[in-house]
C-alpha cells in the first residue's frame, strides 16, 4: 500500500519505521526530554482487545505545551479545536506503519492566526519525524 492519501485535508503522514508502541514510545521520550507535557496517550488496539474487539495497532498521543499553544488560544478560542496537538501511529492492513498529526500551517490557516504563530506550534514537526525514522 502506497502512503495514505492527505492532500488539502491538513495532515501529514510519513511512514514509521518502528512498531506502532514503539513510534509512540520515542515520540514521547522526545516530548518530555524537551519538556513538553503529555497529556494522554490512547490505544486504541487495547481498549478494542478489553471490548472484546480486534483492531490492528493504533496509537493516539496527546500533548502540548502552554508556552506555545496559549499565545494561539488567545489570539483564537476556536484552535482549542486543534489543541493540545497529537499524533497518532496505525499499522495497515499489509503491516505497513504511519505516524500522522496535523499540519501547523493548516491549524494557523483554519483559525486565521498570524503567520508568526505557526513557529509555536511547527517546533514538534522535526520530533515527529525523528520519531517515525527510530527503528525498534
Amino acid at each position: 500500500m502506497s502512503e495514505p492519501a492527505a492532500a488539502d485535508n491538513g495532515m501529514v503522514i510519513i511512514a514509521a519505521q518502528g512498531s506502532v508502541a514503539a513510534t509512540i514510545d520515542r515520540l514521547e521520550q522526545l516530548l518530555r526530554e524537551r519538556g513538553v507535557l503529555i497529556f494522554a496517550r490512547i490505544d486504541f488496539c487495547g481498549d478494542a482487545a478489553r471490548a472484546g474487539l480486534t483492531m490492528r495497532p493504533e496509537q493516539l498521543l496527546i500533548f502540548g505545551n502552554p508556552r506555545a499553544g496559549t499565545p494561539l488560544l488567545a489570539a483564537a478560542p476556536t484552535v482549542g479545536l486543534d489543541l493540545p496537538l497529537r499524533a497518532l501511529a496505525w499499522e495497515d492492513q499489509q503491516g505497513k506503519r504511519w505516524l500522522a498529526w496535523n499540519d501547523p500551517h493548516y491549524i494557523v490557516q483554519r483559525h486565521s492566526l498570524g503567520a508568526q504563530l505557526a513557529a509555536n506550534l511547527a517546533a514538534v514537526t522535526p520530533l515527529l519525524q525523528q520519531a517515525a525514522q527510530a527503528s525498534a
